[in-house]
Formats: structure tokens, sequence, C-alpha cells
């Protein structure tokens, strides 16, 4: 594990909180539910604080497929309100989110025409895998018959459709000729996660004088209705009192209430790991869409074009919250194995990959239960035997973000006995609010509030949505300089400083932009933001020196880079 303590001066955020020493909900995890939960209570007007151990959505929440779906799988566990639940949230965040949630043409390769009919009733009843067997075309038929009508929404995203082998290989040639069929259908995308999650977080802050999030501030202990914190930053040690705690630590709940003295045993998640490749044959082959399928251990695996790159994945392994996960060597040859089951005349290699990932999925404990059939869905506990109520989040996943932050914040409305002014269904998300939907009206928007900004219009209306506007007209305020190859810019970076809660040089490379996920980030780009962000943060040449290690050794150890150490003298 890496050490990232850093000696640093007192955050002013941070500052204010020790100082008030109080709020009414203290929300401990700040991934996207946390951070949906705070968003949904900070609009019903109620003072809450966040707090996240690491920076904002930079542990479960970064390491998702960047998909919101329906979870057509989920209709084989029998969870048919959690698939309900789930296209509804997808067909209102592609609304409410439009600026980072887009439509995603999805297509199944089929191999047969009756497999998997007599095993698949016995998994519905037992949760338990068997033996594995692909699913042939008449059960996938079954299945997206029903999501469609799940699904529809008056047309929010087109029906599926069946093709056979001749009409398969014409859309897709590089598939595999033995296929029989292909099924198409749609679910959507999430080509920004980590600036979603803040978006939402952006609007809580907003919402409410009262709303606070501190990011690295962990919790280490309880005392009656006080929670005791750390600054992981400064090393500042200071107790908050409220009268609810919430815990959204996601895997790691068990873990934080441990802190806070109370044995629980909710947890038993998954990990998950993708591999990202520079490869424009297979990027080429998908002609857009994600390739998504059965492989034959039985785990869903995917084939999905983004950014310009692939990503593949992903693996269901068990895994110890206490351990980092990282992308091993067997799940790269997985991977691979995969693409050649799905594309075999494309080769693939280890030079191509330019990232990796890997996190643990907050699922709940599952016992002998086989790890693709563990619910999805979450529940909340409330623990009433200590000062003030404690109250956890078990489970829950992208799609459903919003609704579990409702469902969430509803049960602790109740608790202090506040009642509900806000709904947050149908309410557009940050840069979502006004956003184009079509290229004519983005012409029109560009030019109306990004005037100047020529071939970065396009950048700066992926990343921020309509926020943009207020994003450029900063940037044009003062002296402006291209940073990691136009990625991003020095006033870009100092407006991220001034408002996205930016503490370390992690931050930019791996959240704020996609310049680690795209394979941008090397040597040469760490030491040019590092130098743009000390003066903005105060940085003195030793806690410079030790961002440029840390990143460094975060990109390798986790990410799968290899990244030389900087050269003294």
């Amino acid at each position: 594990m890496i050490d990232s303590t850093h000696s640093s001066a007192e955050r002013a955020d941070v500052r204010a909180a020790r100082e008030s020493g109080r709020t009414s909900v203290l929300v401990i995890g700040g991934g996207i539910n946390g951070i949906s939960t705070f968003r949904d209570l900070a609009l019903q007007g109620v003072d809450v604080l966040l707090v996240e151990r690491g920076d904002f959505a930079s542990g479960a929440s970064a390491a998702s497929s960047h998909m919101i779906h329906g979870g057509i799988r989920y209709l084989e566990n029998g969870e048919f309100r959690l698939v309900r639940e789930s296209v509804e949230e997808r067909n209102g965040l592609l609304k409410i989110a439009p600026h980072y949630v887009k439509p995603l043409q999805t297509t199944i390769p089929i191999y047969s025409t009756f497999s998997g009919i007599l095993s698949a009733p016995l998994r519905f009843l037992t949760h338990k895998s068997g033996k594995p067997q692909e699913r042939g075309a008449f059960l996938i038929k079954v299945g997206l018959t029903i999501y469609d009508t799940f699904s529809r929404d008056g047309g929010t995203v087109p029906r599926h459709r069946f093709l056979g082998r001749k009409k398969s290989l014409a859309e897709l040639p590089s598939l595999d000729p033995k296929i029989k069929y292909t099924a198409t259908y749609y679910d959507a995308s999430m080509h920004d996660p980590e600036r979603l999650a803040l978006d939402v977080l952006q609007d809580g802050r907003s919402a409410h004088p009262g709303a606070v999030a501190l990011n690295y501030v962990e919790a280490i202990g309880r005392d009656g209705d006080k929670v005791l914190l750390r600054d992981r930053e400064s090393g500042t040690e200071f107790a908050v009192a409220a009268d609810v705690i919430v815990n959204s630590s996601g895997p790691w709940t068990d873990l934080t209430n441990e802190e806070l003295g109370l044995d629980s045993r909710f947890m038993g998640g998954t990990k998950g790991s993708h591999i990202v490749l520079d490869h424009p044959e297979l990027l080429e082959a998908t002609r857009g869409r994600e390739i998504f399928f059965e492989h034959s251990d039985g785990r869903i695996v995917l084939i999905y074009p983004l950014k310009g790159r692939v990503l593949v994945g992903t693996t269901d392994i068990d895994a110890d919250p206490r351990e980092v996960p990282v992308c091993t060597e067997e799940e790269i040859d997985y991977f691979f194995d995969l693409i050649h089951h799905v594309f075999p005349t494309i080769p693939v290699s280890r030079e191509q990959i330019v990232y990796n990932f890997s996190g643990i999925r907050p699922l709940p404990r599952h016992e002998d239960t086989a790890p693709g059939f563990v619910s999805r869905d979450y529940r909340i506990e409330v623990d009433r035997e200590g000062a003030v109520p404690l109250v956890s989040l078990v489970g829950g996943k992208w799609t459903t973000f919003r609704a579990l932050g409702a469902s969430l914040s509803d049960v602790v409305l109740g608790l202090i006995d506040r009642t509900r002014t806000v709904s947050t269904a149908g309410r557009a998300i940050g840069g979502g609010r006004d956003f184009p939907r079509t290229e004519k009206a983005k012409r029109i928007w560009i030019q109306e509030n990004l005037p100047g900004a020529g071939a970065r219009a396009d950048q700066l209306l992926t990343r921020y949505g309509t926020r943009a506007a207020q994003v450029w007209e900063y940037v044009e305020q003062g002296d402006d300089a291209p940073l990691a190859g136009g990625d991003l810019s020095t006033r870009e970076l100092e407006w991220m400083v001034h408002n996205e809660l930016v503490a370390r040089l992690e931050d930019v490379i791996l959240r704020r932009t996609s310049i680690a996920f795209t394979g941008g980030a090397n040597a040469e780009v760490l030491d040019e933001i590092a130098d743009a962000l000390a003066p903005l943060l105060g940085w003195d040449s030793a806690r410079h020196d030790a961002e440029l290690e840390q990143t460094r050794l975060l990109l390798n150890e986790r990410h799968g880079l290899h990244i030389p150490s900087r050269a003294r003298g």
C-alpha cells in the first residue's frame, strides 16, 4: 500500500469544519452513493458534512465498466424490482445527465439456438452458477423481450433486434464467423464517471451553505455523538458531532463500522478488473458498439470503444477489502482470450495496453452464492444502539445512484424529523442543464458560450457539459498555456484547483481529466502538471517531489504503467 499522508498546511474548508465541530448529518464515504445522498440532503436544506479518506469517487466508483445499464443479467437472478429501477434510472440519466450519459448500442454474439434452456431455470432457482453453459438465441430473445418491456419509456431507446450470421458479419465483419446470430439492444455509456460524480457533488455544495465536502479526511473513531476525523493532508485530528451518521463506504463499510465501534458483517465484495488498449484495428472492429457476451466460464464480459481506446473487462473474483485490488497477469491473459474468442483474427499484445484498473464491488455478503449471482441491489441498515443512529448502506451500483441517494436521504430525514421538500427525479445534474442535444444545437451553443475556444470547444463541452461556459470565461481572463499536449491548460488547471477541490497531482491525472485513462501519463506530463500545480497549492520543493513520486508509484503499481523515477540533480 502506498503511503499517501503528506505534511501540509490545513485547508480552509477543513479548518472551518474543525472550528464548527457540528453538523446535522455526517456522511462517511465519498463514492457516488455517498455523494448522491449528500446532494439530496443538501437540496432539502439539511446541514451535511461529507468526508472521504481519498479523493471523491476514487475507490469503487472509479473502477466501473463506464456503463449505465438496466442489467439484463439480473432478470436471471429474479431481481425484477432492480431491473425496473435500473432501466428507469438509466432512461432518467439520459435526460438529466446527457453530457456524460449517452445511448450505447450493444451487440451480443450468439453461437447456438437452444443452449442453456435446461440450466437457466436451475440458475434462477438456486443462484448457483453450476457448469458454465452459454446462453443460446432462444434464451437471449426471451430475456431481451422482457427487458424491452421494462426499458422503453416512450422510445427513449430502440427495441432490440436479431440478425443471422450473414447480416451480422456484414455489419461487424471482424466477428468470429462461427457465430449463428447477433442480438443488438441499447443501454447507456458513461464516459467520465469521476466527473459525473464531481458534478453531483458540486450540485450539493451549491444547493446549501451548510453542505460541506472534504476529501482526504478519514473517520478514525467515535465518542458518543461525535466522530473523530483525521485530515490526511495536514495530520490534524478533530471531532464533529452529528445527529445521524451515514456510512456509505462501499466495500469498506464493515471496516468503517469497526472504526466507529460497531461489529458488522454486511459486505462481501468481488474484484473486477479492466484493461484499456490503444488498438486502432480492434477499435474499428467494434464499429462504435459495445460487444457484450458470456465467456466460456460463465462470466459476462465486454469489449467497449471509449475515448478513442478500447476498454475490455471484467472479472468477478472474491476479494478482501483490506487488500489493494490490482489487475493481475492472469486477468490480462483472460481478457486476451476473450478478445480472441470474439475477434479471432485480430492480434493483441501487452504493448497495446495503456492503462488498467481494478476495484472491489460493494456487494452484500454472499456466502456460497456464486459471485456473478450476488445481488446488485442495495439495502439500508440502521443501528440505534449508540448515542445517535448509525445508518449503513449495503450494496448499490452506479446506475441507480440517484434513486439510492433519495432512498437513503428519506431514511435520514425520518431520523432527524425533517420532510422532503425537493425531488431529484428529473432534476438536471450540473453541466447537463440546457445541454445541446443535436449537432446543430451544439454548434450554436459553442458559438454563444465558448467564443474563441476553437479546437478546445468540443473538449471543454465534453469535460464539463454546460459548465464549460464558466470555465472558458475564467480561462480567457488571464494568460493561458497548454499542458499535457493540449489535454489541459494552465488557466483550466487553476480553475480546477479553485472550484473542484483538487488536493493532489493524482486528482488531476486520474479523475479531473482522462490523461491516465487514455495513456497520456508519462514522466514529462507528470513533471509539467506538478510544476503548474505547486504554486497554486502552495507546495514547497519537497511536497512537489513527493507528489511526483507518489503519483508515479500509484500509476505503476495500481494501473500497470512503467514510468521511470524522476532524475535528480
